[in-house]
């Protein structure tokens, strides 16, 4: 049994939505209600009353409510007990960021805060969209940094966390250039003879930001996914070599496509295909750790007074 069943089982009692409680777990619905019933085989009794609408609870899943609260609470209470001590004495920011991000964003941006606000230790926790929100919920960052489109938010509550925008991110197809510095490949491909296609594995929160680009477009695009992988950088590497067409953020492939070795593959006769998402950091309001004489506040203010200071941007933009 996991402790993440026992939270989705507590939204979801008090939600009463499966559709709600996934959206505030960050998971897909049907992932969702696989883990719950994964801890109603655990616990060898049905948990839900699914016949009713909204859910409720079986008597078992009463009794189990009430235990998971208890459980979860002293859990939550052990943990901050452990960091305490383990955090003792030092003053490192720890921040989770996915991992296109961490390699593309997180290294410039984080020498740019140094050189404005001074000396800060940082430990960098790199995951997938998903588990890098999780981390920042279950309160194991001080600082997540991640993408936003309105197509694809995060459901944090602004209640609980404060936001700032740190930058802007541009979102394009790219394609390796041939010997005349021409797209290798060219969009839109036809029935006949479909594009190579080098796409983001399921789930991946730049997948699911590609696929809203593409239904967007008003031509119709025809591709075949020939490879997938979680994170941008493979999907670059694959694309320098010829293997496809690839949607790519710009912080990804600055020093190729200034090179020219790899182009935009625009359709012709209509608006470049661009998609520009905002680079995000969230902080847990009541979260409050010191930075060698500092405070994770004090970072804060300084995020939300340049972003102000330069239109939203921080002065951090990629």
């Amino acid at each position: 049994m996991e402790t993440k069943w026992l939270e989705d089982f507590v939204s979801l009692a008090e939600t009463r939505s499966f559709s709600r409680s996934a959206q505030l777990r960050h998971v897909t619905q049907p992932a969702f209600s696989r883990r719950i019933q994964s801890l109603e085989a655990w616990a060898g009794a049905d948990l839900v009353d699914r016949s009713s609408y909204p859910a409720s609870l079986t008597p078992a899943g009463e009794t189990l409510y009430g235990q998971a609260l208890e459980l979860l609470q002293s859990l939550q209470t052990t943990r901050a007990m452990l960091r305490s001590h383990a955090s003792a004495g030092q003053d490192v920011l720890e921040f989770a960021v996915p991992h296109t991000l961490a390699l593309t964003f997180f290294p410039a941006w984080l020498a740019r805060l140094r050189e404005g606000f001074g000396p800060i230790k940082t430990r960098l926790m790199a995951l997938n969209v998903h588990d890098a929100a999780m981390r920042l919920v279950e309160g194991g960052c001080d600082v997540l940094i991640a993408y936003h489109h309105p197509s694809q938010p995060l459901q944090l509550d602004p209640e609980r966390y404060d936001m700032v925008v740190l930058g802007h991110e541009e979102m394009a197809p790219y394609v390796k250039a041939d010997a005349a510095g021409e797209p290798l490949f060219r969009l839109p491909g036809s029935s006949a003879r479909p594009l190579p296609y080098l796409g983001y594995a399921p789930g991946a929160y730049l997948g699911a930001v590609t696929d809203w680009m593409l239904k967007q477009s008003g031509t119709v695009i025809h591709v075949d996914r020939v490879y997938e992988t979680d994170m941008a950088e493979g999907l670059k590497g694959m694309a320098l070599e010829g293997h496809g067409l690839a949607f790519l953020p710009q912080s990804a492939v600055t020093k190729e496509f200034e090179s020219g070795a790899l182009v935009r593959a625009f359709l012709p006769h209509e608006p470049p295909m661009v998609l520009t998402m905002e680079v995000r950091a969230y902080r847990e309001k009541s979260r409050h750790k010191p930075l060698a004489g500092r405070s994770v506040q004090d970072l804060w203010a300084y995020l939300v007074r340049t972003a102000v200071d330069s239109g939203s941007d921080g002065g951090l933009a990629t």
